[in-house]
C-alpha cells in the first residue's frame, strides 16, 4: 500500500486532506460566490459605475476575488507539495504580489472620497467625476506595482540563471534569497504601511470636525462617514498586518517548526481571508441603495 506522504508523477505529494484544508476551501468559496453576485449586482444599476466609491468598491471586489482564488491554489499546492518551475511561479507571483498591495491602496482612496465628499462637498463632483475615478484606478496599479516590482528586481538581480529551471513549491518567500532582499521589502512595506494610516488616522480626524460642527441630517450624514472610515480603518489595519507576516513566521520558525505551521495558518485565515470578505459587509449590506438592488436582484432570482 502506497505511503501518503510518497510523491507521485511531477512532483506531487499524496496527503491525506485534513479539516483545515476543507475549511479553507469552504471560506473561498463562499466568499468569492458573494463577491461575485456584489459584482454582478455593481453593473445592474448605471448610478453604480458612475459613482466613484461604487467603482471603487468593485476595485476591490475584483482585486480581493482574483486574489483569494489564486492564492488558494498555491495554498493546495503548497499543501500537496505540488511543484513548479520558478519562471512560472514568478508569472503566478506578480499576480499575488500586486494584489495584496492594490486592496489596501483602494481602501486609502476610498477612505480619501469619503473626506472629500464630507469636508469639500463643493469639489466632490469635479474630483469623483468617473473619469478622474478612472485615472485614479491606474494610479492606483501603478502604487501598487511598486513592491512587486522591487521584489522582482532584487530577485532577478541575485538569481542564477539554472534557479529559474528548478521546481520549487511556489511562494513569495521563494523571490528572497538573501537577508538584504528582506530587508528591502520589509522597508517598501513598512512605508507603504506608515503612509496609509497617516492618511486614515488624517480623514477621521477631519470627519470627526465636521461631524462636530454639523446638525440634523448632515450630522447623520456625516456620522454615517465616520463609521464607514472607522470600518475602512480596520479592514486596511487587517490587511496591512499580512506585510508583518515575514517577521512572524520567521521568528516563529527559528523556535519550532510545527508552531510555525500553526501560525501560517492563522495568519492566512485572518489576514488573507477575513479581510476580503469585510468589503462586502461595509459597503454591499451598509449601503442603502446598493443592498436595495442586491435584494431586488436576489429575490427575482428566487422567483
Amino acid at each position: 500500500m502506497a505511503d501518503n506522504n510518497s510523491l507521485v508523477g511531477g512532483g506531487f505529494s499524496l496527503r491525506q486532506i485534513n479539516d483545515r484544508v476543507i475549511i479553507v476551501q469552504i471560506l473561498v468559496m463562499i466568499f468569492l460566490c458573494i463577491n461575485l453576485l456584489l459584482i454582478i449586482t455593481f453593473f445592474k444599476k448605471e448610478c453604480f459605475y458612475t459613482t466613484a466609491r461604487y467603482i471603487l468598491f468593485a476595485v476591490t471586489l475584483l482585486s480581493d476575488s482574483l486574489l483569494l482564488f489564486v492564492s488558494d491554489i498555491l495554498f493546495i499546492f503548497a499543501y500537496f507539495h505540488f511543484t513548479l518551475q520558478v519562471w512560472m511561479c514568478i508569472i503566478i507571483s506578480v499576480v499575488v504580489l500586486l494584489y495584496l498591495t492594490v486592496t489596501p491602496v483602494t481602501l486609502t482612496a476610498m477612505t480619501l472620497e469619503r473626506h472629500v465628499a464630507i469636508c469639500m462637498p463643493l469639489r466632490h463632483g469635479e474630483l469623483s467625476s468617473t473619469r478622474s475615478t478612472m485615472h485614479c484606478i491606474l494610479i492606483i496599479h501603478g502604487l501598487s506595482s511598486v513592491p512587486c516590482i522591487v521584489v522582482l528586481f532584487t530577485f532577478f538581480a541575485s538569481a542564477s540563471l539554472s534557479f529559474y529551471k528548478q521546481n520549487r513549491i511556489c511562494s513569495v518567500e521563494m523571490f528572497i534569497l538573501y537577508r538584504w532582499q528582506d530587508h528591502i521589502r520589509s522597508a517598501v512595506h513598512q512605508f507603504y504601511f506608515l503612509i496609509m494610516c497617516i492618511i486614515i488616522v488624517f480623514s477621521y480626524v477631519k470627519i470627526m470636525k465636521v461631524a462636530k460642527a454639523a446638525s440634523g441630517d448632515d450630522k447623520k450624514s456625516t456620522r454615517k462617514g465616520l463609521r464607514t472610515v472607522a470600518l475602512h480603518g480596520f479592514q486596511l489595519l487587517l490587511c496591512l498586518i499580512q506585510f508583518w507576516r515575514p517577521f512572524i513566521e520567521t521568528t516563529v520558525l527559528q523556535i519550532d517548526f510545527r508552531l510555525f505551521n500553526e501560525v501560517r495558518y492563522f495568519n492566512y485565515v485572518m489576514f488573507n481571508l477575513a479581510p476580503r470578505c469585510l468589503s462586502p459587509l461595509i459597503y454591499g449590506l451598509r449601503d442603502e441603495t446598493f443592498f436595495h438592488v442586491l435584494k431586488m436582484y436576489v429575490s427575482r432570482r428566487n422567483i
